[in-house]
């Protein structure tokens, strides 16, 4: 079945081949998905709750937070239909759902990738051009950035809707992912989102924190509070970048290459289809990744503790810390004056029994 479904019937070694990926594809990506979808709905939920009730006065970059967490959950929503899928290997849900879930999959990637990148440019104007700082946390502009991202985002993938299908065989129903459809179809789809939704994208971010960190060698007291932040949020951002995206489009590229070109050797074929399931869960650990962007904000760390009763907490444990402290250093100094005391005395008497 797997031979017929996801491989070209010309390879006819195809039925020799061990069945590597459809391991991974029935075990890792249902393991992947729940152990994802546990996180990141108790990480995004708490983190909406946190700018929702507490985050006070927003600002452009809270503005863009709260929509990152808002497409984190968003992608929540299938993946307890992903996680079903892959287990019973059939999809019940119809076309409709079959593109929807899709859909929500890389509205999540490159959503997330533009929102990363607004975050980027904002961060670049407020290091570099410290004058525009209060004018670049304004509302507006982070209302602006998000508007932009969701038109995009939407835009680039709205051919979803009329490229996938549902598969029929063996009297089973398969929604099949994006290198698995049709590679006539996919093979311009796919280098188009590649350029347009990572490359220029990543391009724009390694741009600005170049800057940024031209900048910051240049500047004084290198290891002031906002400087930190801003090289962490560097770190962050550009790890999800290479570890989560670029291994995801490399080898869903490498899928629908060797999809066109059947007669490619078929454990080859096989092992390339299985790196790149691999990377279809990698790709959206973004989602965890998100996570402590949120903490570098001040205001959210406030908010947090503010929601959850973590600062009461924190003095009560700061007043037995102050207490251990003070009686420990008196009681010594009790002792050592006692011990002073004593040896005055001794040396008082040894001078008078001598005088005597």
């Amino acid at each position: 079945m797997a031979s017929n479904l996801y491989y070209s019937t010309s390879n006819n070694s195809s039925d020799n081949c061990t069945d590597v990926d459809d391991l991974f594809k029935r075990y890792y990506l249902p393991a992947m998905y729940g152990a994802i979808f546990i996180v990141g709905i108790a990480g995004n939920f708490t983190a909406l709750l946190v700018y929702v009730l507490k985050v006070r006065p927003w600002k452009s970059s809270t503005i863009i937070m709260v929509n990152l967490v808002i497409t984190d959950l968003l992608f929540m929503i299938s993946l307890p239909f992903f996680t079903y899928y892959y287990v019973q290997d059939l999809w019940t849900l119809g076309i409709v759902m079959c593109r929807f879930a899709r859909f929500i999959f890389h509205f999540n990637l490159y959503g997330s990738i533009l929102f990363l990148t607004c975050l980027a440019i904002f961060r670049y104007v407020a290091i570099v051009y410290p004058l525009h700082m209060n004018n670049i946390k304004q509302k507006r502009w982070g209302v602006l950035a998000c508007i932009l991202v969701w038109a995009v985002t939407v835009a680039e993938l709205s051919p979803i809707f009329n490229l996938f299908d549902l598969v029929e065989m063996n009297n089973k129903t398969y929604c099949l992912d994006f290198a698995s459809n049709n590679p006539q179809k996919f093979w311009p789809y796919s280098w188009a989102l590649t350029v347009l939704g990572y490359l220029l994208p990543l391009v724009v971010v390694c741009l600005c924190y170049w800057r940024i960190i031209k900048t910051l060698k240049k500047g004084p007291h290198m290891g002031c509070k906002r400087r930190v932040k801003a090289r962490r949020l560097i770190v962050l951002i550009l790890t999800c970048f290479v570890v989560c995206f670029f291994p995801y489009h490399v080898l869903r590229a490498l899928r629908i290459y060797m999809r066109l070109t059947p007669e490619t050797n078929c454990m080859l074929d096989r092992c390339a289809h299985a790196a790149y399931i691999i990377s279809r869960p990698i790709a959206v650990l973004n989602i965890i990744f998100n996570l402590p962007l949120y903490t570098l904000s001040g205001d959210f760390k406030k908010a947090f503790m503010d929601l959850f009763k973590c600062g009461q907490l924190m003095s009560k444990n700061k007043g037995i810390i102050k207490v251990a402290v003070i009686n420990e250093p008196t009681s010594n100094i009790k002792s050592k004056t006692a011990e002073i005391q004593a040896t005055f005395s001794g040396l008082q008497a040894k001078v008078n029994a001598t005088v005597n």
